[in-house]
């Protein structure tokens, strides 16, 4: 037994993927489709692999990837606010959109990103950050991708100490998260989140995948 329990529930507390504080005045935002322009050349993929943070800046340092949007995905309430989904209050998960270019990278290699970017072992939960929004989810658009991520998680299956619990999940609906959580890690490289959760996961995609790195171009 923890001899002082509220110590450890004030760490976990203090490390979550919490941001800054969401006031009654926060706007909610409309679907990411409706806002972004896609340019014929540019394909999406949607990750979610828990805090949104972490996902996204792993994406945005590889080459072909236009840019990566924090959001919320896999629920059926329209414009949740990040209160809500952190809360627990709404079926989506922090989730990721990433607009890339196909002609420079794959689909595949894509998944191969999010599965080092992330435990895909942990079942509703990424370390500190706890419940079924940070749940390890792939929200695939159509037949192809379902395939491409079936045979992903088979192949690496033997990588893994424990069961690959990612799930497959039919996209819907994209919600784009407020502003302040967008390019979270570049504003905020100081943070202590993340610094000691976050930053050692895009290090490990960088390294990993340093031939793919944009400052490589």
């Amino acid at each position: 037994m923890l001899k002082y329990p509220f110590l450890l529930l004030s760490i976990l507390v203090f490390t979550s993927c919490s941001g800054k504080p969401v006031t009654n005045e926060e706007t909610k935002e409309a679907p990411a489709e409706e806002a972004i322009q896609v340019t014929h050349k540019l394909d999406t993929a949607y990750f979610a692999g828990g805090c949104f943070w972490c996902v996204e800046a792993s994406f945005e340092q590889i080459k072909g990837v236009e840019e990566a949007i924090s959001g919320y995905s896999g629920g059926t309430q329209e414009n949740p606010t990040y209160k809500e989904v952190s809360y627990g209050k709404t079926d989506h998960a922090e989730a990721v959109m990433v607009l890339y270019n196909p002609e420079l990278i794959s689909y595949e290699t894509l998944l191969d990103i999010f599965f080092t970017a992330h435990d895909p072992t942990q079942l509703n939960r990424q370390g500190p950050d706890v419940g079924e929004q940070y749940r390890s989810a792939i929200f695939y658009r159509n037949p192809s991708e379902k395939q491409a991520a079936e045979q992903k998680i088979n192949s690496l299956a033997g990588n893994f100490d424990k069961k690959i619990v990612t799930v497959l999940t039919e996209f819907s609906t994209f919600y784009k998260a407020e502003d302040y959580h967008q390019d979270y890690e570049k504003k905020n490289p100081d943070d202590r989140y993340i610094v000691n959760v976050s930053k050692p996961k895009i290090e490990k995609v960088a390294e990993k995948f340093s031939h793919l790195l944009k400052d490589k171009e």
